[in-house]
Order: C-alpha cells, then sequence, then structure tokens
C-alpha cells in the first residue's frame, strides 16, 4: 500500500491499482507506464509540481503532453509559474519523482488537472511509487484531490 491507496481507501473512492515492471533506464515514466498497460497515453496522466507566483501548484496533464506553464498560472489566478525543484517535489509529496502520486500527498497543494480527463470513464494516474498506476474515474480523482480541472496541457510538437 502506498499513501494514495491509503488515502482512497479512507475516502471510499473505488480505483483499481495496475503494476508493472519498472525499468529504470525508461526515458518516460508515463510513456512507459501506458505501454506496459496496454493503455492510450492520452489516458495516463502525469503528476507534475509547479511553482506559481511563491506557491507550489500540482498540474495533472496527459503523458503524451506538456505542462502549460502560463495556462497554468492563469488558471489558479497568477501571473508568473516555473516547474518546481524536483527536491522539493518530492519533499513536500512525500513521493519520488517518477512516481509522485496526485492522491495522499504528504503537503495539500492546489490542484489542476486537465480538462481532456473528463474525456474518459477513467483514467490512470501514479500510484505513489515507479511501476505502480491506479485507474480511477476522473471526477472521483478530483474529489480525492479537490482539483479543478482546466486546459493546462499543451501537445508535444
Amino acid at each position: 500500500m502506498t499513501p494514495a491507496t491509503v488515502a482512497l481507501r479512507a475516502a471510499g473512492i473505488p480505483f483499481a491499482e495496475h503494476a508493472y515492471r519498472h525499468d529504470p533506464a525508461a526515458e518516460s515514466y508515463g510513456l512507459e507506464a501506458a505501454e506496459a498497460l496496454g493503455v492510450e497515453p492520452d489516458r495516463v496522466f502525469k503528476t507534475l509540481m509547479a511553482e506559481v507566483d511563491g506557491t507550489l501548484v500540482v498540474g495533472i496533464v496527459p503523458v503524451i503532453a506538456r505542462l502549460d506553464l502560463k495556462a497554468l498560472a492563469a488558471a489558479i489566478g497568477g501571473k508568473r509559474a516555473a516547474m518546481a525543484d524536483p527536491a522539493v517535489a518530492q519533499r513536500r509529496t512525500g513521493y519520488v519523482v517518477g512516481g509522485i502520486s496526485p492522491v495522499g500527498q504528504k503537503t495539500p497543494h492546489p490542484t489542476l488537472l486537465d480538462e481532456t480527463a473528463e474525456l474518459w470513464d477513467t483514467v490512470y494516474v501514479s500510484g505513489g511509487r515507479r511501476g505502480l498506476d491506479l485507474e480511477l474515474a476522473p471526477a472521483d480523482l478530483i474529489r480525492a484531490t479537490s482539483a479543478r480541472t482546466a486546459r493546462i496541457a499543451t501537445m508535444h510538437a
């Protein structure tokens, strides 16, 4: 069990655990998960941490996309955003990079979920360690993280 699975169980939120063998040489944790689980990559979401005007914010976007920092800042009512230092993200969430779950973080943060999540019946997010994804309904992810949805992803060129 991870803090994410504990939090979901405690909240009574239904989810499915999907474990896979993580390859430390994988260039993209999210694309590795999509391939290993046989799931469309735009249905697998990565959890990123950014700093918006001095406040840490979580952005959840498809693994095939980039977090649009300007859109994230605007969606949260801020002006400037930059990716958070990975060491800060690990310390504040309690998870290691590549296994940061949006659920069950050590410190709650304002959270934004890319609106494309709502196109799916279920989406996949990190379960709190590399090699574990959780499948749940977007509405349940929103409930578990107190997230708001916004257009915060931009597709890779």
